[in-house]
């Protein structure tokens, strides 16, 4: 199943009434000959190394750097001196000298920046996930495609040739014969995020009603303003937005046949547990998805495999990665976005047939995005807006089957018929590491969702249980930063916002 396209979206009714007329465009399509001025906002850890590899990029500038954080932003400008410096994205929007921009913000800042660049006249690229709920990333792609604009996901493993091979490995070549299931993991070990006492001060170098945007303003009881936020339902889409996205792009792009785009129906849960952290999302997470032909299930863990231990969470196959099961044998392949990746296939009897060796995606992803910024041809984008819609769709309902759940029960789990064995296997893994923190699977700590129906026209759950889960694919705005109904509004707020 495709992603909604904008006219798909009008169709629907969605659009309920008014589209919004996209103002005239401030910035301009550089030539072939003309370099091409970038312009970061979220001048963090990340924005940093995206700007030294487009940096790398014959004909790219670095013209203009934004973020709230005062610190962040000087800490780049001594990097980037001849760039201009904002605090608030709508004054660097507003620039005709910046020609295209790199979203490196907060996730809950990801929708909203883009479809404000996009209505500016700038191109794209956004870090992942696209959005911080299901509901966004539909309105991010139609307002992408009304403004007729560049746009690419974050997702740079996919510009690195060996996903090609893959690709023509299983499906061309069909060396394998035909795929059969997934199992998708990711278990990496990361530490608690504290929990104070008192709400965190705020720094007064950063414009905090800037950071927020989009989001409530909330007391916050973690350590770290910054990085941190990936872990509070307010701002983050959690390890399943931060990594999820990574492994799940994989599956989807190279490995499940077709254009697949929703799953047909979910199930998962998962908790915070052992932490005892002010972070709200799973650090454990179980997902099945049934796509109505190759069933997909995914694990994953911020879990040391016992306490004190420097070894994550028992499973199948790579830590981060998958394995996809085929008639003629299995392919595993290691998902490292920031390294050149590696996968081998094996015949039935375990013996291997062939390797394959990335070469990583990083400054080639940002070059592809450049060259397609150049030829306006959207269709030469390794991670275009409607692969990445789908994508972050499927972390949004898996995120959703652990809030929406109700107590883990085994027996509810048990309704959900995997003919592959692997859901079995994830979560008699799951019980396995949770003994070793002395914990019961079946616990209110731990949530499940029951099997849900996804109705692919609407991207909304039908059937019993879906209005509770319907409510977590959308969220409340702050004004004046609301996401526009229809990708059609110039709904930037009063400007400029104090």
């Amino acid at each position: 199943m495709r992603f909604m396209t904008r006219r798909d979206f009008l169709r629907t009714g969605l659009a309920a009434g008014a589209a919004v007329a996209v103002p005239a465009a401030s910035g301009r399509a550089a030539g072939a000959n003309e370099a091409i001025r970038l312009g970061l906002i979220g001048c963090g850890a990340r924005g940093n190394v995206l700007l030294s590899h487009f940096a790398r990029i014959d004909g790219v500038r670095i013209g203009g750097l934004c973020d709230p954080d005062q610190r962040r932003l000087h800490s780049a400008g001594e990097r980037f001196a001849n760039a201009k410096r904002w605090v608030d994205l709508r004054e660097m929007l507003d620039d005709d000298r910046i020609d295209a921009v790199v979203i490196a913000s907060a996730v809950h800042w990801h929708a909203l920046a883009t479809i404000w660049a996009v209505q500016a006249g700038k191109d794209v690229y956004c870090e992942k996930p696209m959005s911080h709920n299901l509901r966004e990333a539909r309105l991010a792609a139609a307002a992408v495609e009304k403004a007729g604009k560049i746009w690419q996901h974050g997702t740079q493993q996919q510009s690195d040739p060996m996903r090609a091979d893959i690709r023509r490995f299983l499906h061309e070549e069909q060396a394998l014969g035909k795929v059969l299931s997934v199992r998708a993991n990711r278990y990496a070990i990361r530490p608690p995020i504290g929990k104070r006492d008192a709400p965190l001060p705020i720094p007064e170098e950063v414009d905090y009603n800037l950071w927020l945007g989009p989001a409530q303003d909330m007391p916050l009881y973690r350590n770290n303003l910054q990085y941190d936020w990936h872990w509070d339902w307010n701002t983050g889409a959690g390890e399943m937005g931060n990594w999820g996205v990574h492994i799940l792009d994989d599956v989807r792009n190279n490995v499940l046949p077709g254009n697949v785009g929703l799953p047909r129906r979910i199930c998962g849960g998962g908790g915070r547990v052992v932490f005892g952290d002010a972070g709200q999302t799973p650090n454990v997470h179980f997902v099945y998805f049934d796509t109505g032909s190759v069933p997909v299930v995914l694990g994953l863990s911020n879990l040391p495999a016992e306490p004190g231990s420097r070894q994550p969470s028992p499973h199948t196959g790579p830590a981060s990665g998958y394995i996809a099961y085929c008639e003629g044998g299995r392919l595993e392949c290691l998902t490292a976005p920031w390294a050149p990746g590696q996968a081998a296939a094996f015949d039935r009897d375990g013996k291997p047939i062939r390797q394959f060796s990335g070469a990583g995606g990083d400054v080639r992803h940002e070059r592809n995005f450049i060259d397609a910024v150049r030829s306006r041809n959207a269709a030469t984008l390794n991670s275009p807006i409607r692969t990445a819609g789908d994508t972050t769709a499927w972390c949004h309902l898996a995120n959703v089957m652990a809030r929406a759940g109700r107590p883990f029960s085994r027996a509810e789990a048990g309704k959900v018929d995997d003919p592959s064995g692997h859901w079995d296997g994830v979560l008699e893994q799951m019980a396995e590491l949770l003994r070793t923190h002395d914990l019961n699977m079946e616990s209110d700590a731990l949530r499940l969702s029951s099997l849900l129906t996804v109705d692919s026209a609407t991207e909304q759950f039908i059937g019993p249980g879906s209005e509770v889960a319907n409510a977590f694919l959308k969220r409340t705005y702050r004004a004046p930063f609301v996401v526009p109904t229809v990708a059609s509004a110039h709904n930037r707020g009063p400007f400029p916002c104090a």
